[in-house]
This record gives C-alpha cells, sequence and structure tokens, in this order.
C-alpha cells in the first residue's frame, strides 16, 4: 500500500519548491509556481491523510515527482 501524505506535509514539500499561496475557497488551497512554465496545484487542506489517486493529481498539476515528497 503507497505511503500517505498529509496536506501539511504535501504544502511544506510545495513551498520547498517554490510554489506560493494564492488563494483558498472553503477546504481547497491554490498554489502556484512561475517561471518557463506556470504550474498550479490545487491541494485540500486539514487533512491528515489524502488519498492515493487526490495525491497523483497533485504531483501531475504540480509538475514534480513523487520523489520530492519523501
Amino acid at each position: 500500500m503507497p505511503k500517505l501524505f498529509s496536506s501539511r506535509r504535501v504544502i511544506q514539500v510545495l513551498e520547498r519548491q517554490g510554489f506560493v499561496f494564492i488563494s483558498q475557497r472553503g477546504s481547497h488551497a491554490k498554489y502556484r509556481k512561475t517561471g518557463p512554465h506556470t504550474f498550479t496545484a490545487i491541494v485540500p487542506v486539514g487533512k491528515k491523510e489524502i488519498p492515493h489517486g487526490t495525491f497523483r493529481s497533485i504531483v501531475r498539476q504540480s509538475g514534480l515527482q513523487e520523489e520530492n515528497f519523501e
């Protein structure tokens, strides 16, 4: 079974990779990284464990690799 990450951990990694908080609507926060390519990742806030499918979606949106989160 794949390791589950908390939203706090995912947000820490995104911020370390240069993502900046843009806005929040309800329980979802928007983080954006600009440069040669612009990436926007939507992260559910306040979750102790993010489901694996949701985590994979965040990885795809951010343009990062899963290894960046370990």
